[in-house]
């Protein structure tokens, strides 16, 4: 499967962007998602990921409730919409896809196996 982050930007404070992780060569509809991201001089972190269906997706517990990870597998598309927007918030963001055909759960661990490129996303006044 091949991966495309799309959607990075400059905003401001407060501000909402989403991004889009489209795939191609397989379908995502057996592959968990997650999405990370890079801050400058700061190591990738997973921030969210998303199993089989909406309701499996998990965040890491600093966001606070302003990102929201949702998938359209007739698109084979995962979004990531992210609102209230900090600076803190400025890195490089990356999808990257499990291929987890038995489980509908996706894992926070740093365990996937196709990346796409990144996005930037840069939060500043």
């Amino acid at each position: 499967v091949q991966l495309q982050a799309s959607g990075g930007g400059s905003v401001q404070p407060g501000g909402s962007l989403r991004l889009s992780c489209a795939a191609s060569g397989s379908t995502l509809n057996t592959y968990a998602i997650g999405w990370f991201r890079q801050a400058p001089g700061k190591e990738r972190e997973i921030i969210s990921c998303i199993g089989r269906t909406d309701s499996t997706s998990q965040y890491i517990d600093s966001l606070e409730g302003r990102f929201t990870t949702s998938r359209n597998n007739d698109e084979n598309t995962v979004y990531l919409q992210m609102s209230s927007l900090k600076p803190e918030d400025t890195a490089v963001y990356y999808c990257a896809a499990e291929h987890r055909p038995g489980s509908w759960w996706c894992s926070m661990r740093d365990e996937y196996d196709y990346w796409g490129q990144g996005t930037l996303v840069t939060v500043s006044s």
